[in-house]
């Protein structure tokens, strides 16, 4: 073969190889083929049972009675409350969660998953693929020899490159199918203590009791299915459910296979039925076109809008650079802006009108509402939202207001990395 030939090889083997790179990354860049447009007037409150019944039809899961919520905050009272529901198991665990590293906070939960596997208890695992990369081997043989079924969500294959974007986000534990947990915590070191140091995260997750376990429980069948082929069901995962409180809540799921604008509409619907006060607690800000004219929208018809975000300490540079792009407008709206100063912040709260509470693992940005598989537990019940809306509060103390002010006169070089971003927000 000619030198010649072998340089015409060379260059048509680099194209061909540079186009399916480029193909890759653009099927990753792929959103639902039909996404929400407009944003949605405000035609009732969310006291309204308009907005329920609205809520409960739209999102999928009806919204179901009796159910108590228990506020867990930072890995001080996490951790112990989850372990020591593992402990209690005796008919069943399913555990699913985007982020789980070696350390002593994965150490403590694989011996008590494995311990519970080893007494017969079935224990179903799914760890993301990405999310668990600092995660050791020999922390997985050890979960897998103690007869755990653990399985990585979507990991690297040559004929899903173009979905490899799409990861579980979802953060769900539930005990017995009577038990559950989700929020913003994972397994890992950062989410241990009391969020008070920039090596500890803040962060809140929950336990819940009563009938929207049950969603919760189902919520993971929803990945279990997706990655085994089999369905978990039967009275160990789906028991005859007692009522345990007051509240009223769903839980409900988004990903790009189904519900992709679940999340989006969820967010929609909320803020539109707000008319007196939204408290937004987001760790990843990055919002549409139509999540900003939804806030903008409420604080011209009288909305207080208070967001709390990540300050000095945050874990993606890029999130914190694209995000800081849109408060402008929101700023000049009236939008009060705050950054909080201890740790990074990864709280996911909004509270509206002191009645309605949707926590989980979604963040506020778009990669939470169209690439990720996500789930949101929502909460209808005044007395947990004024217990949240002090939370909020409370954290609010470690912030600083940040000005439009300041934002006007951030440096040239920070609104160059914006406009270089922007192109690329929504995989941020």
């Amino acid at each position: 073969m000619t030198g010649k030939r072998k340089s015409i090889l060379l260059v048509i083997g680099i194209t061909v190889l540079a186009t399916s790179l480029t193909l890759i990354v653009l099927l990753n860049f792929k959103t639902p083929e039909k996404v929400l447009e407009r944003k949605i007037e405000h035609r009732y409150a969310v006291s309204d049972p308009q907005f329920r019944r609205e809520m409960s039809v739209m999102l999928g899961p009806a919204i179901l009675r009796g159910n108590h919520v228990t506020a867990l905050q930072n890995g001080n009272e996490t951790f112990p409350a989850m372990l020591s529901a593992i402990a209690s198991a005796q008919k069943s665990i399913t555990f699913e969660t985007f982020i789980y590293w070696s350390g002593e906070i994965g150490e403590k939960f694989s011996q008590a998953l494995s311990e519970r596997a080893r007494v017969g208890v079935p224990v179903s695992v799914i760890i993301d693929w990405v999310g668990s990369s600092r995660m050791e081997q020999s922390l997985l043989d050890s979960m897998q020899a103690a007869g755990v079924q653990i399985h990585r969500y979507r990991p690297l294959h040559w004929y899903n490159l173009g979905r490899m974007n799409n990861r579980t986000h979802r953060k769900l534990l539930v005990i017995d199918g009577r038990i559950g947990f989700t929020g913003g915590v994972g397994i890992a070191d950062q989410w241990a203590g009391d969020g008070g140091d920039p090596e500890h995260w803040r962060d809140i997750h929950f336990q819940i009791e009563g009938p929207v376990v049950a969603q919760l429980q189902s919520a993971f069948n929803d990945n279990w299915i997706k990655t085994t082929g089999h369905v978990l069901n039967g009275p160990g995962y789906f028991p005859v459910m007692k009522e345990k409180g007051e509240m009223e809540a769903h839980v409900f799921i988004a990903s790009p296979s189904s519900g992709s604008e679940s999340m989006h509409l969820m967010y929609l619907l909320a803020i539109a039925a707000a008319e007196t006060t939204i408290d937004l607690a987001a760790s990843y800000f990055v919002p549409d076109k139509l999540l900003i004219e939804a806030l903008i929208a409420a604080l011209s018809r009288g909305v207080r809008v208070r967001i709390l975000l990540p300050g000095p300490h945050m874990d993606v540079l890029t999130v914190k650079i694209a995000s800081k792009a849109q408060w402008g407008e929101l700023l000049q709206a009236g939008a009060q802006i705050y950054e909080y100063q201890p740790t990074m912040l990864h709280t996911k709260l909004l509270v509206i009108d002191a009645q309605f509470v949707s926590v989980g693992s979604t963040n506020f940005d778009i990669r939470s509402i169209r690439l990720n598989d996500e789930a949101s537990l929502n909460i209808y019940n005044n007395d947990f939202a004024t217990q949240m809306t002090k939370v909020f509060e409370a954290d609010l103390l470690e912030a600083k207001p940040y000005s439009l002010a300041r934002w006007e006169n951030r440096p040239l070089r920070q609104k160059i990395a914006e406009k270089i971003l922007r192109p690329i927000k929504s995989q941020l």
